[in-house]
């Protein structure tokens, strides 16, 4: 497992590279706050070529429609390179704002 790496607010982000995917836990609050530290992130995984990028987000408590679209981002951005992104193990409230945004029916999600 990767080192977690410290946000402002209430925001870690661990990356680990393993089998052929690279993994970002996100874990506490995706907000507006803190979700320039998860793009940046994402952005340089992304530039650096990583694929497939799997959000996993099973320890994030809460995300909002910044959060949101940052996860749409960096699925555009991924898949003008032919790569993809997946959201795992979303917890019951972030995949209920999922499915009300319709997010759900364009992003890849795993459990």
């Amino acid at each position: 497992m990767g080192e977690p790496t410290e946000a402002p607010g209430d925001l870690r982000v661990v990356v680990s590279h393993g089998s052929g995917d690279c993994v970002v836990e996100v874990i506490g609050e995706l907000d507006v706050h803190t979700s320039p530290r998860l793009r940046g992130e994402l952005a340089g995984l992304i530039d650096s070529g990583a694929t497939p990028i799997v959000l996993d987000l099973s320890r994030l408590d809460f995300v909002d429609s910044t959060g949101l679209g940052v996860f749409v981002r960096a699925a555009k951005r991924l898949a003008a390179r032919q790569r993809s992104l997946v959201l795992r193990a979303p917890r019951p409230a972030t995949r209920k704002v999922l499915e009300i945004t319709g997010l759900d029916k364009v992003l890849a999600i795993v459990e």
